[in-house]
């Protein structure tokens, strides 16, 4: 079984400054030395702030994963490799908003010329959705004629 990408994303947040809150609702920030497959985290450099207010300074911190209420990373790992969609390099709007979806349709890359219900008819022809041709002139529908 492998693991999920919440845990993968932990991992690449070893090293950095993590916050960590707790079950009790302590709260632990510090540098993460280590995590495991079961969110056990190690910590050092790390400052404990409990429910009361107190604050205290610990040099080194082991805590266990199953206690962790959410743990805080950095900004940075958004931008993590396993959060690139795979096989999304040669579509025209992959990763992309509506906005680039209407500029490639625009550019005629998306469906060349269909448009709400009109299909090509025959040979290069085509006919709208009222009335029209049977021999290719488009007729006198909303649809782009070819002549």
């Amino acid at each position: 079984m492998s693991i999920g990408i919440p845990i993968k994303i932990l991992h690449e947040a070893e090293g950095h400054i993590v916050t960590c809150e707790v079950v009790t609702g302590e709260v632990y920030r510090g540098k993460l030395i280590e995590a495991d497959d079961n969110m056990n985290c190690e910590m050092s450099a790390c400052s404990v702030t409990y429910r009361d207010g107190r604050v205290t300074q610990y040099e080194h911190i082991y805590i266990r994963g199953s206690k962790i209420r959410f743990l805080i990373l950095p900004d940075m790992l958004k931008n993590a490799p396993m959060f690139k969609r795979p096989g999304s390099k040669g579509h025209a709007s992959a990763g992309r908003g509506k906005s680039a979806i209407i500029r490639a349709h625009a550019r005629g890359r998306g469906r060349e010329g269909f448009s709400g219900g009109h299909r090509p008819q025959g040979r290069g022809g085509w006919q709208g959705g009222r009335g029209g041709s049977s021999r290719g002139g488009g007729g006198g529908g909303e649809g782009p004629s070819r002549r």
